[in-house]
């Protein structure tokens, strides 16, 4: 009967082991394949956009013409939309979990807000470009401006902004909290002394990825009007402008294949972009990381 539960427990170990390795190979596979695509992905944009990038490039404005084409306004713009997306969405979506989390008393109500935040974070983003067109743009009255687009893209990403510092806030240690009272203080001391600090690596992490995809959004610019081609830089922010997705688009769309190498290059300049974007984010997550 012993020897009997020994080859028992050795073909489960066995079995267990079997199981193991396959799921340890097949998610190799993915990421094998994943990683493949993304290499593929980067050296078919590297090969046929480095051959564009220059000075002028960055210094040009758009034109009929490849050769002297650049992406100078697209760029501008992007920057000056990001000036109204990030501090709006970060703002917000902080502060609405804040409440969310440390204020609002958990009920129906609550828990009916959470599941449309949730929900809206999957809402594909043409309906936030029709909601910005009929608030902002025609309600409101501001047009194609960079406040209207920046408005409606921080509409997009803030519900992710919302759910990422809820998850954030909700891992900050009860420990800290009860310690933090326990020295008598507030609970807005204890919110901007204790819990954002802690949770800022997190919340940093969802706004990174937030912010990576306004920026990288096309359809929204689209429902809004803003237009592919300006021959200026916008001077404040209820000026008309144009951002790097829209260059970019129109020039891929175009049928001349001197326009599809030069949209790879404006590509290569939006993931620069991101990249300088993400290591300022990562930069400061991985400063209060290190003290929390």
């Amino acid at each position: 009967m012993k020897y009997i539960e020994q080859d028992l427990v050795i073909q489960r170990m066995s079995g267990r082991k079997i199981l193991n390795l396959i799921f340890k190979v097949l998610f190799l596979f993915a990421t094998s394949l994943a990683l493949l695509a993304l290499a593929i992905l980067l050296f078919r944009i590297v090969t046929q956009g480095a051959g564009h990038l220059s000075i002028d490039f960055i210094q040009n404005f758009a034109s009929r013409f490849p050769e002297k084409a650049g992406i100078k306004a697209a760029l501008v713009g992007s920057l000056w939309l990001m000036a109204v997306v990030a501090p709006t969405s970060i703002i917000l979506g902080v502060g609405s979990a804040i409440y969310l989390e440390e204020y609002a008393k958990k009920n129906k109500v609550t828990t009916f807000i959470q599941v449309n935040i949730s929900n809206l974070a999957g809402v594909p983003s043409v309906v936030f470009g029709l909601l910005g067109l009929t608030i902002f743009v025609r309600a409101l009255a501001l047009g194609n401006s960079i406040l209207a687009a920046g408005f409606t893209m921080s509409l997009l990403i803030l519900p992710v902004i919302i759910v990422a510092s809820q998850e954030a806030i909700r891992s900050v240690p009860a420990e800290l909290r009860d310690a933090s009272y326990g020295m008598g203080a507030t609970k807005w001391q204890t919110i901007v002394r204790i819990i954002l600090p802690a949770a800022i690596p997190g919340i940093l992490t969802g706004s990174i990825l937030a912010l990576s995809r306004a920026i990288g959004e096309t359809a929204p610019l689209i429902v809004i009007g803003v237009p592919v081609i300006i021959q200026f830089l916008p001077s404040g922010v209820m000026d008309t402008f144009t951002a790097l997705p829209m260059q970019i688009y129109d020039w891929s769309s175009r049928p001349q294949q001197e326009f599809q190498q030069v949209a790879a290059a404006g590509i290569i300049v939006l993931m620069a972009f991101l990249l300088f974007m993400n290591s300022i984010a990562v930069f400061i997550r991985n400063k209060f990381h290190k003290r929390y």
